[in-house]
């Protein structure tokens, strides 16, 4: 379960990179345990740090900078979470306080990982995406995913529509992965069992 996103305001910070693959979102050595937890400190490890192993910050790597303190939402470029199909990388962004990412293009499995975890994936054109990158700086972005339509602080005016699917966005809408999502329906299965079993008792039979 996460909390349910219907709608979502935040600092978008910018990561002007195609092809960040999940081993540079969450680095295999930052990896201690199988735990959701405890990873955010890791996140882009490789990048926010000036040293493998060490914590001293790179000034220079945008989740550093003291505009994006906060920052919510990430853009980047094409094929974001590409590589390895770890499931670490969507949770530490989440942890790190990601609840949305920006890209022209997402590794399939990363992208399915995000939907299973409460963390929207939004698919845009490169030049949409160059809009919101001008200069690098922070802004400020509106997401509406009921209405599927994000606004830029930049320019107000300027509705932009994105497109997710139905099962995807009832995940994301209402804080569900499908395991959550399948005991919703835990009355109907459990009266289904109830009716079965004299009917089919052979199924039961534990030997």
């Amino acid at each position: 379960m996460s909390e349910p996103l219907t709608q979502h305001r935040g600092i978008a910070a910018i990561l002007p990179r195609d092809n960040v693959d999940t081993d540079q979102i969450i680095p295999s050595r930052e990896m201690k345990s199988v735990s959701r937890d405890g990873l955010a400190d890791g996140l882009f490890a490789g990048w926010r740090y000036l040293a493998p192993g060490a914590r001293d910050p790179n000034p220079d790597f945008v989740l550093n900078q003291t505009e994006n303190t906060g920052a919510t939402i990430l853009i980047s470029g094409e094929n974001f979470g590409c590589g390895s199909s770890r499931e670490h990388a969507v949770w530490a962004l989440k942890e790190f306080g990601i609840r949305v990412v920006i890209a022209s293009s997402f590794g399939e499995i990363f992208h399915g990982n995000c939907i299973r975890n409460g963390l929207l994936p939004i698919s845009l054109p490169k030049e949409t995406i160059a809009r919101f990158a001008v200069e690098l700086a922070p802004v400020e972005i509106q997401v509406d995913l009921e209405q599927q339509t994000l606004v830029s602080a930049r320019q107000p005016d300027v509705i932009i529509p994105f497109e997710i699917g139905a099962f995807a966005k009832r995940l994301l809408t209402e804080g569900l992965d499908p395991i959550a999502l399948t005991l919703k329906s835990r009355e109907k299965i459990e009266a289904f069992f109830e009716a079965d079993a004299p009917r089919r008792p052979w199924v039961y039979s534990a030997g």
